[in-house]
C-alpha cells in the first residue's frame, strides 16, 4: 500500500475524493480488532463464573480478583498505548497490540484444562489478558485522527461501540462454545459439577485464529497518517491541561461504570440470582449498541447535554438496583440494570465527543488515550469494590452509594464547565488562551 504523505479530514476536497475512503478502511479494521481486544480482556469474566465448576476450589474473592485483575493492567497499559500511535503509527501499533494477544488467549487455554494450576498463574495469566485493555486508548487516538471534526463523534461511537461490543460477545458465545466439543481442537472435556460435560478450554482458543487473521490484514490494509506523528514529550503536555483531568473524571463516571459493571455483572447474577446468570452478556449487549447512537446524537446537539442526561438516569439506575436487590426482585433489578448499561454506553460516546471540541487536533487524540487509560481502571476498581462491600457490610448496596456519589459529582462538574452560560467555544478559546 502506498505511504499516505498528507492528511488534513478537514480539507473538504482532501476529505471527499481521498481521505474518507482511507479512513473508513481504516475504521473497519480497527473496530474488528478492538472487538478481539475486548473479548481477551473481558475473557475471565465469564470463565472465573465456571472454574469452580469444573474441579478447582477458589474462593469467592478470589474468583472476583481473577476477573478484576485484566482490567488493572488493561488500564495501567493504557497509558503507554496511548502515546504508541503518535510514536510508532496507527498501522504499526495496530498490528503489534492484536498479535500479542495470542499470548493470553493460548495461555489461558492450556490453564484451565488442569484443577491443579496454582493461582498464581492464572493470576498471571488474568494480568496478561490485560494487554487487550490496553488497545480501546491507541485505537480510539488513531480514530481520531482520520475524521473531520463533524464526524469524529460518530466514528469513535462505532469504533468504541462496536470495539466494547467484545464484552458482550465473549459473554454470551463463551457459555456456548464450552458447551460443545465442535471446536475442541485441543485438550480432553471436563466434567462440570451437574454432570455437563464442557470444554473450558474453548473459550480462548477459539479466538486464536481471528487474532491472527486481523493482524494480517491491519498489517495489508491500515495505514500510518502523518498528522498522528508526534513524539511523546509533545503528546504528554496534556496532563497540564486542567481540562484533560476534568474530562478523565467524567469518562471514569461513564465508560468507568460501563467497563466495572460489565466485568462484575456475572458474578453478581450467579450470587444474587444464579438461575439468571446466562443473561449477564445482555448488559454489555446494550451498553454498546447504546454508544453508537451516542456518538450519533451527541454531534448533533451537543455531548455536554448528552453527558448530562445520562449522569440524571445513571443516578436513578443505581437507585432501582439498589432497591430491587434488597428485595431480591430480578425484573426490576434486571431493568435497572440494562437502564444503567444503556446511560453508560451513550455517556462513553458524549464524553469522548465533547473531547476535539476542548483540544486542538494534536491534543485532541492524546487526551482521549489518556481519559480512556484511567476510566478502564473501573474494570478492576468496581469488582474489587463489591468484594469489599459484601466482605465488610454483607450487601452490595454499599458500593453502590459510592456510585451514585460520583455520578452527582459528575453532574456538577459537567454543568459548571461545559454546560452554563460558557459554551464549548468559550471553553475551547480560553484553553487555547491558558496554554
Amino acid at each position: 500500500m502506498p505511504r499516505i504523505t498528507y492528511w488534513n479530514p478537514e480539507d473538504e476536497k482532501f476529505w471527499n475524493t481521498e481521505g474518507k475512503k482511507h479512513a473508513r478502511r481504516n475504521l473497519w479494521i480497527s473496530v474488528p480488532s478492538l472487538m478481539l481486544a475486548f473479548i481477551v480482556w473481558q475473557i475471565w469474566s465469564v470463565v472465573a463464573v465456571r472454574l469452580n465448576d469444573v474441579g478447582f476450589n477458589f474462593s469467592q474473592a478470589q474468583l472476583l480478583t481473577l476477573a478484576a485483575l485484566p482490567g488493572l493492567v488493561g488500564a495501567t497499559l493504557r497509558f503507554f498505548y496511548t502515546f504508541a500511535v503518535g510514536a510508532v503509527g496507527g498501522r504499526n501499533w495496530t498490528v503489534i497490540s492484536t498479535a500479542v494477544l495470542v499470548i493470553p488467549a493460548i495461555g489461558v487455554g492450556i490453564a484451565v484444562q488442569n484443577p491443579d494450576t496454582p493461582y498464581s498463574v492464572m493470576m498471571l495469566l488474568a494480568a496478561l489478558c490485560g494487554l487487550g485493555g490496553g488497545n480501546f486508548s491507541s485505537s480510539n487516538n488513531n480514530i481520531s485522527y482520520l475524521f473531520p471534526k463533524k464526524e469524529k463523534g460518530t466514528a469513535l461511537g462505532i469504533n468504541g461501540g462496536l470495539g466494547n461490543m467484545g464484552v458482550s460477545v465473549v459473554q454470551f458465545v463463551t457459555p456456548l462454545i464450552i458447551a460443545s466439543g465442535t471446536f475442541a481442537l485441543f485438550g480432553d472435556k471436563q466434567v462440570s459439577a451437574n454432570g455437563q460435560a464442557v470444554w473450558i478450554q474453548n473459550a480462548a482458543f477459539i479466538w486464536v485464529i481471528p487474532i491472527i487473521i486481523m493482524t494480517i490484514l491491519a498489517w495489508f490494509k491500515m495505514d500510518n497518517v502523518p498528522a498522528a506523528k508526534q513524539s511523546v514529550k509533545e503528546q504528554f503536555v496534556i496532563v497540564k491541561r486542567k481540562h484533560t483531568w476534568i474530562m478523565t473524571f467524567l469518562y471514569v463516571a461513564t465508560f468507568g461504570s460501563f467497563i466495572g459493571y460489565s466485568a462484575a455483572f456475572p458474578l453478581l447474577l450467579k450470587s444474587q440470582f444464579p438461575e439468571y446468570v446466562s443473561l449477564a452478556f445482555l448488559g454489555a449487549l446494550v451498553a454498546a449498541s447504546a454508544r453508537m447512537a451516542g456518538g450519533w446524537i451527541s454531534d448533533k446537539i451537543g455531548g455536554e447535554r448528552v453527558t448530562a442526561f445520562v449522569l440524571i438516569v445513571m443516578s436513578i439506575g443505581v437507585l432501582g438496583v439498589i432497591y430491587f436487590l434488597s428485595t431480591k426482585q430480578f425484573p426490576g433489578f434486571l431493568t435497572s440494570f440494562l437502564i444503567l448499561f444503556v446511560a453508560a454506553g451513550i455517556g462513553s460516546a458524549s464524553t469522548f465527543q465533547m473531547i476535539p471540541f476542548i483540544f486542538s487536533v494534536k491534543e485532541a487524540g492524546p487526551v482521549i488515550g489518556f481519559t480512556a487509560a484511567f476510566a478502564a481502571y473501573g474494570s478492576f476498581l468496581i469488582p474489587k469494590l463489591f468484594a469489599w462491600s459484601v466482605g465488610s457490610t454483607g450487601s452490595y448496596a454499599t458500593a453502590f452509594y459510592f456510585f451514585i456519589a460520583f455520578y452527582v459529582i459528575s453532574i456538577a462538574l459537567n454543568w459548571y464547565f461545559y454546560q452554563r452560560k460558557t459554551t464549548t467555544e468559550e471553553v475551547q478559546y480560553n484553553f487555547k488562551q491558558a496554554s
